[in-house]
């Protein structure tokens, strides 16, 4: 035996430089563990920052786009018009609050054309903007100018920030007699931000901060702003008495830390709000994730390297233990042998535990993929609310004729009639089935937006169309006489909702015929087909009690109605709907002659 390989000569310098080696290995693997799992914590949480930030632009642009319909759509109402020219302005005051009220605004006004309010929906309360001067408004003034405006601004009487959304309103010669206003406040967009956890604020193009979930930063800047830009915020009074000071943010890399209360590295995604000058950013705190990962990622590495220098050290030991017992090699080889069987095990194990940490991992991955679909569906649905309230309104019509047969169905049971109780059961099935057809609409809008044109059976429209209305029908004893319709004649549409329009335009003749106190001679409502090359044309006739001029050019004005509860909406969704296939919907009346509507539609190939 080679006495330099002896314990007695080498041995305490090879456990020395083992150890040695050992410490050094400890603390890179240490290190590195750390750095890794500071990086993995900074990139998971950057992703849910991404997806929070994905939701949070989402429950603005649902806020925003619900907001700048209004202005649009009130500067064509004709009550609008009326006030600017010498009209009743209280009955609008009272309008304006029945509609801030229905939609959640948080003030609604008009200003005449010399920047004078004339009309608001807080026409009772102590801020009431009625007899306001706000000539010197930039959304007043660029509203004159261009037709319409957006303000982000302090309110100079009620001291709360809003979005001042603008629209001109003109007489038929196009000349400026006023702009009506809406201002639309934030505070429910806040708080439901505040559940995406972190800190969000919204930034206009200057750096000012318009909204945030941390009220104190509200009207602080990103950056310093010059001289110029500070004068020019101070004349228009648009943030008021706002100091303009920077944020308490600092930036170090690819962290942002916070000063004052909140204080920590943070995570920070920016995103443009699109249709706007505004920028959304996301703070989210990484301070304990990093901690947590590094911690977790540490413990893993020192684990395995007690056990790696664990079987290293005992393989140095055998090897000391063989130099010196070379005369029992046998038994030294068996033990050598025993040895690495049970090294060869903990190796299996530890190779056990590392796939099921990588199932996990992969489980966890799926796990955040169905969240991220279901964050981008959440932004598809943030758009449901402009439409809500037309598909509301279409199923009710069939959830009405449903329950009219399932009532007769019951009473049929009990007579023992039980073809008559088919008959109606078979009915609701059909009634059940365009319900669904309309709901599964609905939710493959949420999924995927509109669907295409798609050639549809005229006949079949209107066979659904008349099975719908057909208790309606016979409860006002009506029955309808309808042109001949080929089989095979098909137009561009969309079945469910050219059933939808057919429906509408239908019961709206039925309700006509029942407010006559005597009928005329049959047929009370009549369905006219006139096919062209190129074009289909329906017509929907009664002969009620009919329209003069000025009703009839008032049928497709929102919010007018001359039914007690009606929304004023449903011809304009009907005209939507036709006008998406690429037809028209006209109306015409005389008194006392009934009205008809006139459906023409694109011919399919």
């Amino acid at each position: 035996m080679d006495p330099t390989r002896s314990p007695r000569h080498g041995g305490g310098r090879v456990w020395l430089a083992f150890a040695l080696g050992a410490a050094i290995l400890f603390g890179v693997g240490l290190i590195a563990a750390a750095d890794i799992g500071r990086g993995r914590a900074i990139e998971a949480t950057r992703l849910r920052a991404e997806d929070a930030t994905t939701l949070a632009i989402a429950v603005l642009r649902g806020e925003l786009e619900k907001q700048r319909a209004l202005p649009a759509i009130l500067a064509r109402d004709p009550d609008v018009s009326a006030a600017l020219t010498g009209g009743d302005r209280h009955a609008l005051d009272l309008k304006f609050g029945a509609i801030a009220a229905e939609t959640r605004t948080a003030v609604i006004y008009l200003l005449d054309a010399a920047g004078l309010t004339i009309a608001a929906s807080n026409w009772d309360e102590p801020t009431s903007f009625v007899g306001n001067d706000y000539a010197f408004r930039d959304y007043y003034l660029t509203a004159l100018q261009k037709g319409s405006a957006e303000q982000f601004a302090l309110g100079t009487v009620s001291k709360r920030p809003g979005l001042y959304i603008t629209a001109r309103v003109a007489d038929g010669d196009g000349k400026a007699l006023g702009v009506i206003v809406v201002k639309a406040e934030f505070e429910r967009v806040e708080a439901d931000w505040g559940a995406l956890g972190g800190t969000i604020y919204v930034a206009d193009g200057r750096g000012v901060v318009l909204l945030s979930t941390e009220p104190d930063w509200r009207f602080r800047v990103e950056r310093p702003l010059d001289e110029a830009t500070q004068a020019e915020i101070r004349r228009s009074l648009q943030f008021g008495g706002a100091p303009l000071v920077p944020l308490p943010l600092g930036f170090d890399g690819e962290l942002v830390h916070r000063s004052g209360a909140g204080r920590g590295a943070n995570v920070r995604t920016q995103r443009a709000v699109a249709t706007t000058g505004w920028t959304l950013d996301m703070l989210l705190p990484v301070g304990e994730a990093v901690r947590s990962e590094q911690s977790r990622l540490q413990s893993f590495v020192a684990l395995a390297l007690i056990v790696g220098l664990s079987g290293a050290a005992l393989l140095l030991r055998r090897r000391q233990q063989a130099d010196l017992r070379l005369q029992r090699a046998a038994e030294a080889k068996a033990e050598l042998e025993n040895r690495v069987a049970e090294r060869t095990a903990a190796l299996a194990g530890s190779n056990a535990r590392l796939k099921a940490e990588i199932g996990e991992r992969a489980r966890a991955q799926e796990r955040l993929a169905d969240m991220r679909e279901e964050l981008a569906k959440a932004n598809r649905l943030a758009t449901l609310g402009q439409v809500t309230a037309g598909v509301a309104h279409e199923i009710n019509q069939p959830l009405a004729a449903l329950r009219t047969y399932a009532e007769n169905a019951r009473t049929f049971v009990g007579r023992r009639e039980r073809e008559q109780a088919e008959s109606a059961l078979g009915k609701v099935i059909g009634l059940t089935e365009r319900i669904g057809h309309i709901t599964d609409t609905l939710r493959g809008f949420a999924r995927r937006g509109g669907r295409a044109l798609e050639p549809v059976s005229l006949e079949e429209a209107i066979a659904g169309a008349l099975m719908i209305l057909d208790s309606a029908l016979r409860q006002a004893a009506i029955t309808p006489r309808i042109d001949a319709v080929s089989p095979r004649l098909q137009v561009m549409a969309r079945h469910v909702e050219l059933e939808q329009v057919l429906v509408n335009l239908l019961r709206n003749a039925v309700e006509a015929i029942e407010t006559l106190p005597q009928r005329p001679g049959a047929p009370l409502v009549a369905i006219g087909v006139v096919e062209e090359p190129d074009r289909v044309i329906v017509t929907v006739a009664d002969r009620g009690p009919g329209l003069d001029e000025a009703a009839v050019a008032a049928l497709f004005t929102p919010f007018r109605s001359s039914k007690p509860r009606g929304l004023g909406l449903g011809l304009i969704i009907c005209q939507d709907l036709v006008a998406s296939f690429g037809g028209t919907l006209t109306a015409a009346g005389r008194p006392g002659e009934g009205c008809s509507f006139t459906i023409t539609l694109r011919r399919a190939p």
